[in-house]
């Protein structure tokens, strides 16, 4: 049962009512943004909930139990409100929403009707569609460890114990050029092997991308970086990165690039599935489904 403030129950006893949404959206960088379907700004404890960014509901859902619940915001793009290049630099991935239903004419009161995190975001033209997943999504995300051969620990974690400011695992860079709308020509600040950084993660630390990461697909000769995605905003020659090492999470990975294995969190000696279709060793028996004992 959801508990309605007074004030809020008393305008809703009224002969009219004056309401309307309102969304505060926290990014993962901290930025908190205010939007409303009102046809004025709104100010509520100190957040400004912005009119005119075409931001709506366009769909929501309940659910009981432990069913995921849900729905979704509709909006245009545009540099006031939600813009393009920050849905594709990914800094809206995963932030957190609160819907309010507010009383326009008296904003204190107002109630809380969910809290959601964006999801998939969908964009066609200048406009864009944001999925909303309710709090019980949380309960569909693996947790602990896992039995696998590969490592399950993240390069530089405790855990794993490398230490990425060493500059073995690291290095400074400069972009010369784009290849490609996804390649790199860049001079690092050292000489490392190829492939050395494949697998990676390059952050930007000066540019029109200052503090985004890419991960890197692949680390070619005479200074070619390729990056799984093009970068969200433009780069220019002279653009400064920082690079980290990558890892494959394979034991012998670990046990040769790294000189790590005694910290190895996966279970390299599993047996895989062909381990029961394997003759034994020194087994000349034919497996051709007959019997092993004619």
């Amino acid at each position: 049962m959801r508990d309605i403030p007074a004030a809020l129950a008393a305008r809703l006893e009224e002969g009219a009512t004056t309401l309307c949404h309102c969304w505060s959206l926290t990014r993962r960088d901290g930025l908190a943004l205010g939007f409303t379907d009102h046809d004025r700004d709104l100010v509520i404890d100190g957040l400004t909930y912005a009119a005119r960014t075409g931001l709506e509901a366009a769909e929501a859902s309940a659910e009981l139990g432990f069913a995921v619940g849900g729905g979704d915001v509709a909006g245009a793009l545009s540099s006031a409100g939600i813009a393009p290049d920050d849905i594709t630099a990914g800094l809206y991935d995963g932030a957190s929403v609160e819907t309010w239903l507010v009383d326009w004419s008296m904003p204190e009161a107002r109630l809380l009707l969910d809290v959601a995190t964006i999801g998939e975001i969908r964009r066609a033209g200048t406009a864009f569609v944001a999925e909303l997943r309710g709090l019980m999504q949380q309960l569909d995300i693996e947790q602990g460890r896992l039995y696998r051969a590969t490592c399950d620990a993240e390069l530089g974690e405790p855990r794993c114990g490398i230490d990425l400011d060493d500059p073995r695992w690291r290095t400074g860079g400069t972009v010369i050029a784009m290849a490609g709308p996804s390649r790199l020509t860049v001079t690092l600040d050292g000489s490392f092997a190829e492939g050395w950084f494949a697998g990676g993660r390059l952050r930007w630390t000066s540019g029109a991308n200052t503090g985004l990461d890419a991960g890197v697909r692949a680390q070619g000769r005479y200074g070619a970086l390729d990056l799984w995605q093009p970068p969200a905003r433009e780069v220019a020659p002279g653009d400064a990165f920082m690079l980290t090492a990558g890892c494959d999470k394979r034991f012998s990975t670990c046990r040769e690039k790294f000189a790590n294995s005694l910290n190895f969190q996966g279970f390299p000696h599993m047996p895989g599935n062909d381990f029961v279709i394997r003759p034994a060793p020194g087994s000349n028996t034919a497996l051709d489904g007959g019997s092993l004992f004619r």
